[in-house]
């Protein structure tokens, strides 16, 4: 998995970050997650990628320390600047409990499907270790692909592509990551509330991109542009909408420690 997302590091912020899509989709989490911002935080970002959010956060001036098991990844997100309350580590999110031996953090975050990568016990097991580097009553703000993505079932289906409609609904599915194909598993809000039980309750859910589409579908809505504002529109109307979360390309899901 880390030699899949290091072939991507350097294509990840064109091929999603500077789209459209990536924009809006972006902007939607962070409408959801500003309001748990309103005093200065330890933040502990997994799976950053190329650093953008976790950029975003230290600009409003939270303590940020954000970690990716891909070096390449790392590397992306150095070259972005320097911020004295921003520290970026190259760590497995399975192992990064491992890493810290007190609660140093209040609040963690993890966008766009990086905890796709992990199947059920791997979830599990996630959560279960990583209560141990959070205060009390922290917020887990977690942005997941869900099983059934209408968006996605309605493509594939016009594409002809039948095996592929509900290719979600697999234990795995492989994934295209660079020249890579890694196996992805995806998670309803349900199951990850299920799997965090022991030490989370669930806050909120919502739906991130219902009406925007999957971003492999960027070359369409520049192409329409009038067409896209309209979905940007329609997802800005349906955004608190929890029930729609498990069809929309991603959800967030709020989780409080217990």
């Amino acid at each position: 998995m880390k030699a899949s997302f290091d072939a991507e590091a350097i294509y990840y912020d064109a091929n999603f970050t500077r789209t459209n899509i990536g924009k809006a989709q972006r902007n939607m989490v962070y409408f959801h997650i500003k309001k748990y911002l309103n005093k200065p935080l330890r933040i502990l970002e997994i799976n950053c990628g190329t650093g953008e959010d976790a950029i975003w956060f230290a600009k409003k001036k939270h303590q940020v320390i954000a970690t990716d098991v891909s070096e390449k990844m790392i590397e992306q997100a150095k070259s972005k600047g320097n911020y004295e309350n921003l520290t970026f580590l190259q760590i497995d999110c399975l192992k990064i409990h491992q890493n810290f031996n007190k609660k140093e953090f209040n609040f963690l975050f993890s966008n766009f499907g990086g905890l796709n990568c992990l199947n059920t016990d791997q979830l599990k097991t996630f959560f279960e270790n990583i209560g141990s580097i959070l205060e009390q009553n922290s917020k887990l703000a977690l942005v997941i692909m869900p099983k059934n993505t209408i968006w996605e079932q309605f493509y594939f289906s016009v594409k002809g592509k039948f095996s592929e409609v509900f290719r979600r609904k697999k234990e795995s599915a492989m994934a295209n990551v660079a020249t890579e194909s890694i196996p992805t598993f995806y998670h309803n809000p349900k199951d990850i509330v299920t799997l965090a039980k022991s030490n989370f309750k669930c806050v909120e859910y919502k739906p991130i991109g219902f009406f925007i589409p999957p971003s492999y579908l960027e070359p369409f809505v520049r192409k329409h542009e009038l067409v896209f504002r309209i979905l940007k529109k329609l997802d800005n109307w349906i955004k608190n909408l929890s029930f729609l979360s498990k069809y929309a390309d991603h959800y967030i899901i709020v989780l409080e420690k217990k």
